[in-house]
């Protein structure tokens, strides 16, 4: 895909992703809600980024592509007055299955992290041979829980912007996020099974959207 296309694509389906649920949006876009957290399911329009079936060697899921619109999704989640963090969940065909941001607020939620909060739904709504070949994408690196509840919900794979090493050196010890510098590698690496990472990636782009936050 060139580089205008890719961004062009990137563009509008931020877009909708965005405006989806208040404007109802016909087929393919669905709408509805799980545990009073919307979910938003993408059908066809899902793959104007195209990702590729983790058992399938003949495609290549577009990383950069995905990761530009789970950075986009921080960048609304703090707009909207929450800590700038989300993730996106990308199914074996490339299509987006969910997005989550980071659920901090309203309720102080220490643990309502966009990772953790995302595989909750994710492995009560999905079977476990859709997770297992599908990709989360995040702004910043699981920390030990999210990465945790990667492992448990039988995700395949993690492509994260923002390191664990970087985001503790942006937060120090805010009480909000005193940062666990904990890689998810090590804590994947402890598993029964495995889960690939790729990252730190656009570390940089990740690391902007935290500007004055946390000082």
């Amino acid at each position: 895909m060139a580089v205008k296309d890719s961004m062009s694509a990137l563009s509008g389906l931020a877009f909708n992703l965005w405006r989806g649920p208040w404007c109802g949006l016909a087929s393919p876009w669905q709408w509805w809600d799980v545990e009073g957290i919307g979910a938003l399911f993408v059908g066809n329009q899902g793959r104007a980024l195209r990702g590729g079936n983790m058992s399938d060697n003949t495609s290549t899921p577009d990383h950069v592509a995905f990761l530009r619109l789970a950075i986009a999704e921080s960048r609304l989640a703090r707009a909207a007055g929450n800590h700038p963090f989300a993730s996106i969940l990308v199914g074996p065909d490339g299509e987006i299955l969910m997005r989550q941001h980071n659920a901090f607020m309203p309720e102080h939620d220490m643990t309502g992290h966009a990772e953790r909060v995302l595989m909750t739904r994710a492995s009560k709504s999905l079977p476990p041979e859709i997770l297992r070949n599908s990709t989360i994408y995040t702004s910043a690196e699981p920390c030990a829980m999210c990465a945790g509840a990667i492992y448990w919900a039988g995700l395949g794979r993690v492509v994260y912007g923002l390191s664990e090493a970087r985001l503790k050196e942006i937060t120090g010890d805010h009480p909000e996020n005193p940062t666990l510098d904990l890689p998810c590698r090590t804590v994947f690496a402890a598993g029964q099974r495995p889960v690939e990472v790729v990252g730190p990636l656009l570390e940089d782009e990740a690391a902007e959207i935290h500007d004055g936050m946390w000082g």
